[in-house]
């Protein structure tokens, strides 16, 4: 049974007009509370964004704290699906990591908001900062494991690997997708796993 929780409301459209109308809002706000953070945003400024009444918003969401809180889980998901589609065609976990981060860093490129939103989450809805990290740490502990399985990795107690793991792609992320994004991502990506693979003992 998947541990993995959600931030999403009840109020979850079931037509394609709603969905749309409702990502337009999310799109809106991680423009809105990316640029001024989230005590500088207001509702008013998401729907002017998103060019749909005021009015509009309260079919979506009750709240500021609650769309922002569904904004976390949003781009949560969108990194993900990412990071797997990316490292999809991979031959071993060896490699599905060099890929993975390598997309990773340049969905941050594309996404310069993603690091301001997640670490004021940490204040301003800790639950949803902390379940962003810990569906990510989910999906780490499943992979290592059946790549341990397969024999493309050692064994070893998955929960630290995974969490190591994630620590490396956030400040990786940071330095190379929000503070210089000159570096070509693959090449990143490879030096990193070159350590996760050969460790740091003389060879």
């Amino acid at each position: 049974m998947s541990t993995l929780k959600t931030t999403e409301t009840n109020k979850i459209p079931k037509t394609a007009r709603g969905v749309r109308t409702r990502n337009k809002l999310l799109e809106a706000a991680e423009w809105e509370f990316g640029s001024k953070g989230f005590y500088e945003t207001s509702i008013g400024e998401i729907t002017r964004r998103a060019e749909v009444a005021l009015g509009t918003f309260y079919v979506y969401f009750e709240s500021k704290d609650e769309i922002f809180r569904a904004l976390v889980g949003h781009m949560s998901r969108m990194t993900r699906q990412w990071v797997a589609e990316h490292a999809a065609e991979a031959k071993d976990r060896i490699e599905a990591e060099e890929l993975g981060l390598s997309s990773f860093i340049d969905f941050v490129r594309q996404h310069q908001n993603l690091y301001r939103i997640i670490m004021e989450a940490q204040f301003v809805a800790p639950d949803a900062y902390r379940e962003h990290y810990e569906n990510f740490a989910e999906g780490y502990r499943r992979n290592l494991t059946e790549a341990a399985k397969r024999g493309e990795i050692s064994e070893g107690d998955v929960d630290v690997r995974a969490w190591s793991l994630i620590g490396m792609s956030v400040f990786l992320g940071l330095r190379f997708g929000v503070w210089d994004e000159d570096a070509q991502a693959s090449e990143i990506a490879e030096r990193a796993v070159d350590l996760i693979g050969q460790g740091l003992k003389p060879r």
